[in-house]
């Protein structure tokens, strides 16, 4: 499996000449992401993950694209109908060639007023976990921790590390940061690919790794 960081929380996964991307939300930058992708997932609705106007376009392109995702991102693609599938914590889907387990349910807590919206977190071939805006905590080899939110402080990254003790983890969610935030971001994975003797780094944009 091929795993590539197209920009902030978006991934895209190939496995034999087939392909599926996660989270193409308004942050990335290269709509070349869901060329040829036979299947979109999509953790939740905050513009950062969820671009409705990308996926009705790449729907157009591609008549077979199916989309994967909670309820509140299927209320926002009425048109595309049966082609969005709604998907809750405990369910498990083939995707693109993949398996893929649903884990999780809602957002993590951003706002002491505002409730969680939905969130579903991807296990992809029970190798990869993309847990959208959520600390979930599951058993799997490789882990896209988030690097950076308003709603997650330095101590909640080292404690989802810790917590999870994948054998890799590279850092998305990276896209509201500058230089300096990503040099603070690096150094802190860096500590804890030492305490943990893990694979632990941030992934540039565009950067590639074989699983």
């Amino acid at each position: 499996m091929r795993l590539t960081k197209y920009g902030h929380a978006c991934v895209r996964l190939e496995k034999d000449s087939r392909a599926l991307i996660i989270d193409p939300g308004m942050i990335m930058p290269d709509p070349a992401a869901l060329a040829g992708a036979e299947a979109v997932l999509v953790t939740h609705e905050h513009w950062d993950h969820f671009d409705a106007d990308r996926l009705r376009a790449a729907a157009e392109e591609k008549p077979d694209l199916v989309i994967y995702t909670c309820e509140a991102v299927a209320r926002k693609l009425p048109q595309l109908a049966e082609r969005v599938q709604v998907v809750r914590g405990g369910d498990v889907v083939k995707a693109a060639g993949f398996e893929v387990a649903v884990v999780g349910e809602r957002h993590h807590v951003s706002h002491p007023d505002v409730p969680p919206v939905g969130n579903v977190g991807f296990l992809v071939d029970g190798e990869v976990f993309h847990p959208g805006d959520a600390l979930t905590v599951v058993d799997v080899p490789t882990l896209l921790v988030p690097g950076q939110a308003p709603w997650m402080t330095v101590p909640d990254l080292i404690g989802y590390l810790r917590a999870m003790r994948p054998r890799r983890a590279f850092a998305v969610h990276d896209g509201l940061l500058n230089e300096w935030g990503l040099k603070v971001l690096d150094g802190v994975l860096e500590s804890e690919r030492d305490g943990l003797g893990a694979d632990i780094r941030r992934l540039p944009v565009g950067g590639t790794v074989d699983l």
